[in-house]
């Protein structure tokens, strides 16, 4: 579904990634974990298309398609979904006004308003979000699990086939992210073609939602790839000392 080839981006005057590489097929659950400043947020916002980075060279594919000229819309509608690691609030736009305007762009004929505020009730019971949050703006006065969750509604109602997970756990209490990770997986179940790339520093949303491979970022490029038990030994060994390995 994914393929980055040889991919090298800077912000400002700063290489992040470094000839990077990575493959994700389709159904596949791939992790990145690697110290802070090494490039894993700045992975994700370019594959969804962020203007504040230049790509310097290489590529990104997309179900066989190079999409690395394509605007963060264009991407969006082929199926890529940024779960963001700080959600923004939107004053003035709600949550229904944007998720039915974004679900109806990438639909022949818009949804049926009943058909959408069942799509959206049913969602938002599964993710034991209170009913009056589609009336307010994007998380607007929301708590960091509130907005997290409203990342994972939209997922639910939007329908991604390549799904990005940066640092979602991040700011969650254990039922939260017991609640977040449930919907995901459910999500998986029900369209198990779907790939996803989760960004974390700590393995325990890896318990939940069990990846295939688990990367080792580094300096802008992957080091080392393991199966699942690879995070737990990062979480015991460190980065410092696998990298001398």
């Amino acid at each position: 579904m994914l393929k980055i080839e040889d991919l090298s981006v800077k912000v400002a005057d700063h290489n992040i990634l470094k000839e990077f590489n990575l493959s994700i097929a389709d159904g596949e659950v791939h992790a990145i974990m690697g110290p802070n400043g090494t490039g894993k947020s700045t992975l994700s916002k370019v594959i969804m298309g962020s203007h504040e980075y230049e790509i310097l060279s290489g590529k990104i594919i997309f179900n066989d398609e190079d999409i690395s000229a394509l605007d963060v819309d264009e991407r969006s509608r082929k199926g890529i979904f940024l779960a963001m690691q700080t959600p923004i609030s939107i004053e003035g736009v709600t949550n229904s006004e944007f998720l039915r305007t974004a679900l109806n762009a990438r639909q022949s004929e818009p949804i049926a308003l009943f058909d959408f505020i069942k799509t959206m009730e049913s969602n938002m019971k599964d993710l034991d979000m209170k009913n009056d949050i589609v009336h307010k703006a994007i998380n607007e006065g929301s708590s960091g699990g509130e907005r997290k969750k409203n990342e994972v509604l939209q997922i639910k109602v939007l329908k991604p086939s390549f799904i990005i997970l940066d640092e979602v756990d991040s700011g969650l209490d254990v039922d939260s992210l017991r609640i977040v990770c449930e919907n995901i997986n459910k999500y998986r179940q029900e369209n198990p073609n779907t790939s996803i790339l989760i960004i974390t520093h700590y393995s325990r949303i890896l318990e939940y939602i069990k990846p295939d491979y688990v990367h080792m970022m580094v300096d802008g490029k992957i080091v080392k790839t393991g199966d699942y038990n690879f995070a737990f030994e990062i979480d015991k060994s460190g980065y410092s000392e696998l990298v001398n390995e």
